[in-house]
């Protein structure tokens, strides 16, 4: 048996879970990251550009056919849930069509494919946690494209694992918690969406145990298929904004902090053009037993996060 360190192609390098993974990702073998633009093959100068443009099916093809990556990690995808009410065949490319190709090219030549998907492929219903094989059901474009996206996957082979993940934040990059933050320090009082549970999800806890699944993988000893991954524990927005405001007072006092009220109203108070579901719970007891792992509380995740911030 060989032991030579596999080739990991890394798509979606820039983005929050993108850029922990390529921290992660790194000790686990030759790591070849791309983001959208067109990027020079580190292994032949020689060559075509590599690219990690999803919507370039083709020059995506002859990127994994060129590398011949043993292991192919995607943390692009459309994300714009709003906006791809209006694109929903860009949506649908980048979010379906590209990973169902990555995955076809996985199989055929016998390399894993890590992806990752949302809650959003359910309808938000009810108060319990989603398990991974309960009924699917997406409220809008965005939904329905990943959703279109693991059922290629699936279609595809067995080497592939799809992460379903909820309400992914980091201190790189935009995010709730940050815009929470500025506002607290321009309005004195903040409306926040109080109907809508989930539970907020560090994009370094997220690129740790995807690191720690793919060397389990690799080694035999983990079954492939369909995972939760979130934080533990729950919230709402208010509360999670709540919290943020609350611990960054207490760490940073010396910045001028206005807020004095945060109200929590419903979400028909802020329409939008895609419909959120109102529970982002997951149950993430599966990938806690098969991977031997204990998903911490999502506050922790989010001290951490606010302790990175510049001051």
């Amino acid at each position: 048996m060989s032991h030579t360190p596999p080739r990991i192609l890394l798509l979606g390098k820039n983005g929050q879970v993108g850029w922990e993974l390529q921290r992660s990702l790194a000790p686990l073998g030759e790591l070849i990251a791309l983001d959208r633009h067109p990027s020079p093959d580190p292994c032949n100068p020689q060559a075509p550009p590599l690219c990690g443009d999803l919507a370039d099916l083709a020059g995506l093809a002859r990127t994994v056919q060129q590398l011949r990556p043993q292991v192919i990690v995607n943390a692009a995808a459309y994300t714009a849930v709003d906006k791809a009410e209006s694109e929903p065949a860009l949506a649908q490319r980048i979010n379906a069509e590209a990973p169902g190709l990555l995955a076809q090219l996985a199989h055929q030549s016998g390399a894993w494919l890590l992806h990752y998907s949302t809650d959003y492929v359910f309808n938000g219903s009810g108060h319990l946690p989603w398990r991974e094989g309960d009924p699917v059901g997406p409220l809008n474009v965005y939904g329905h494209s990943k959703l279109a996206g693991e059922a290629a996957i699936v279609a595809a082979g067995r080497q592939h694992l799809i992460f379903r993940t909820s309400w992914v934040y980091a201190a790189r990059g935009g995010n709730f918690a940050k815009t929470m933050l500025r506002l607290a320090q321009q309005r004195e009082r903040l409306s926040v969406v109080d109907d809508q549970c989930g539970a907020p999800t560090g994009a370094e806890l997220i690129a740790d145990v995807s690191a720690h699944a793919l060397a389990q993988v690799l080694r035999g000893s983990a079954e492939p298929g369909t995972y939760h991954l979130a934080a533990a524990g729950e919230t709402t927005w208010h509360g999670y904004a709540r919290h943020v405001i609350e611990r960054a007072r207490q760490l940073q006092p010396e910045l001028g902090w206005r807020v004095q009220a945060i109200a929590a109203v419903p979400s028909s108070a802020f329409p939008t053009p895609a419909q959120r579901p109102h529970n982002s719970r997951l149950a993430c007891s599966l990938l806690q037993r098969s991977f031997g792992l204990r998903l911490p509380p999502w506050q922790h995740g989010v001290e951490r996060m606010l302790a990175e911030l510049p001051s």
